[in-house]
């Protein structure tokens, strides 16, 4: 907690002030590397493909369960918190089913079934989760601009496989480990092996603070600076060389000017 405390201190005396004016600029910079709710990564640096979808018309009707989903919290933020009890995977769809479909249709259906529900339904590559997993042991936070309009605004993460939290991170530095988080996101793992896809579900936990929109692009961007090795040498920096971190060289990374 001390090295984390360490780094967030570091980390303020850097940057610059929250929602920092950018002039003319309306509207965010086109970023890479984002994963497209029905596409998944086949390559862990700049080589992205997709998975040829047949469309809906081939998936049973009754292949999703439609229950209302939620999930309950007990747990503190960035202090090693336990995770959240997720809704088990066979309450948002028929696993049995499951086994006859194609990692095409499983994401069209689970992508089909989040729209307009208030959550974020995507998918990433077996491989690339595992990358994701092993890469966050060491390296739990970071912060990320998020733009809005006319600046962004700084939003510190925590990776903590299979879950991922985002918060505000002016609010984590005025109320630590009560900070609420502003948009949760789970990994469901028991199709890695035989479909070779993990599915994810994320959860905008404070509408008035985050966006769906913001918290898709929120996620791809974190997926992003984990899984490309340039961009993860921030990641790196940030954990563990916290005398060498620069702040502009994460807006740079992400195409944002620096003024």
């Amino acid at each position: 907690m001390q090295n984390l405390r360490r780094i967030i201190s570091h980390f303020s005396k850097k940057t610059l002030v929250q929602q920092y004016p950018f002039g003319h600029h309306s509207h965010p910079p086109i970023f890479p590397f984002f994963l497209s709710l029905s596409r998944l990564h086949f390559g862990v640096n700049s080589n992205l493909s997709t998975l040829g979808g047949r469309g809906l018309d081939s998936v049973p009707r009754n292949f999703i369960k439609w229950v209302a989903l939620g999930f309950s919290r007990g747990s503190k933020f960035a202090t090693g918190f336990t995770p959240f009890q997720r809704k088990p995977l066979d309450s948002i769809i028929d696993i049995e089913k499951a086994k006859f479909q194609s990692p095409e249709d499983l994401i069209a259906v689970w992508d089909d079934y989040h729209l307009g529900r208030g959550h974020i339904g995507t998918a990433i590559k077996a491989q690339l989760y595992n990358a994701l997993d092993q890469r966050s042991i060491s390296c739990r936070h970071f912060v990320i601009p998020l733009w809005r309009g006319s600046g962004y605004t700084n939003m510190f993460i925590q990776v903590q496989m299979p879950n991922i939290l985002f918060t505000g991170l002016e609010d984590y530095k005025a109320k630590g480990t009560q900070a609420s988080p502003y948009f949760t996101v789970t990994h469901y793992t028991e199709l890695a092996e035989s479909k070779g896809i993990v599915l994810i579900r994320g959860d905008v936990v404070l509408p008035s603070k985050l966006s769906d929109s913001e918290a898709r692009w929120l996620l791809e961007t974190a997926q992003t600076f984990y899984l490309n090795d340039v961009k993860y040498r921030l990641v790196e920096r940030f954990n563990k060389e916290t005398h060498e971190f620069e702040f502009n060289d994460v807006l740079r990374a992400l195409e944002i000017p620096v003024l």
